[in-house]
């Protein structure tokens, strides 16, 4: 039977992650998709401590923030509409008080900066290769945090600043970290606003710049989270409502590709354990109060400790805690 599918299946790493092997994820909101996954899943990632950052700047400029543990003082923040912010960190940051900001801003890098430290895989989605600078500083931002549109200047990267500014950008990672193994992908989110042409050409500029530091550096991989929408899932079956975002099938099919890519067999049984929790946690009784509902509970509370005792690096404290308040 002929398959009318230009189906892809990229190749299985030599590389594998585990329920041991630490993952930091940074870059567009395709990275969130993937990590909090892993998140529910239990695997020791964390994913975007500066928030959301769609261009390969600021997604570099975070990662030296970490590499040099900074430390943000009120001199590195800035005040409109009456909340504080950061040009580094998306709006998720943001406050009316600058002691909550900056404190909600510190923790988040030192959390991260010692996961980089420790992380087996850093994982990266480039966005787009636009990028707006601060017209006042010449710096530029990972969010523009509603100021308007005539304090910046719109521009395009080329291949050779991101290769050449990644590529030493990498080898400080590698100082810092040996043991370090970057995985990078293409946001399959197209940014329509660019238009048709300018965005293919924006996703383009990514890849090739992508594909020269693979060539360069042995510690770096490359996941086709962009061709497997655009060629794999070429339907519009597969996109949210507004026609550009993946919809949740096809965000729960890359994540399959994913899995078979990165996961041993081992390690997708364990989800296969821990995915039966997290769907214990969705079921709605029509009456909380019956015995048949208590005795579901009773169940899951000791299935949680029977998964404790066999994988002790598992962390169930919040599922335990879900499912004894319905006692």
């Amino acid at each position: 039977m002929k398959n009318y599918r230009t189906i892809i299946h990229p190749e299985p790493s030599p590389n594998k992650i585990g329920y041991q092997t630490p993952v930091l994820f940074m870059g567009s909101c395709f990275t969130e998709n993937i990590g909090n996954k892993m998140l529910d899943l239990k695997f020791p990632a964390l994913v975007n401590p500066f928030g959301v950052m769609y261009n390969p700047v600021s997604v570099q400029s975070g990662l030296e923030i970490l590499i040099e543990q900074s430390e943000f003082k009120e001199s590195d923040l800035g005040l409109f509409n009456d909340q504080w912010f950061s040009f580094y960190h998306d709006t998720e940051f943001s406050d009316v008080d600058q002691t909550i900001c900056l404190g909600k801003i510190n923790k988040s890098i030192e959390l991260a900066s010692r996961q980089l430290r420790n992380a087996d895989y850093l994982l990266i989605t480039f966005g787009t290769s636009w990028v707006y600078k601060y017209l006042k500083s010449g710096n530029i931002v990972s969010n523009c945090h509603k100021i308007p549109a005539k304090e910046f200047e719109r521009i395009k990267l080329d291949t050779e600043d991101i290769f050449v500014e990644w590529a030493n950008l990498i080898n400080r990672l590698h100082e810092l970290n040996k043991n370090l193994k970057i995985i990078f992908t293409v946001s399959p989110v197209r940014h329509w606003k660019d238009g048709p042409v300018q965005n293919q050409l924006s996703k383009s500029t990514l890849i090739l710049a992508i594909h020269q530091l693979k060539e360069r550096f042995k510690s770096i991989e490359y996941f086709p989270a962009y061709e497997i929408l655009m060629d794999d899932l070429r339907d519009y079956r597969f996109y949210a409502d507004d026609m550009l975002h993946p919809s949740k099938v096809a965000i729960d099919y890359i994540w399959d590709q994913f899995v078979q890519t990165y996961l041993e067999k081992k390690t997708v049984d364990i989800t296969k354990e821990v995915e039966r929790i997290l769907l214990a946690k969705t079921h709605r009784p029509l009456n909380q109060n019956t015995p048949s509902h208590k005795k579901f509970i009773e169940s899951q509370i000791k299935l949680i400790e029977e998964l404790e005792k066999k994988y002790t690096f598992l962390d169930f404290v919040n599922d335990r805690s879900f499912f004894k308040s319905q006692i």
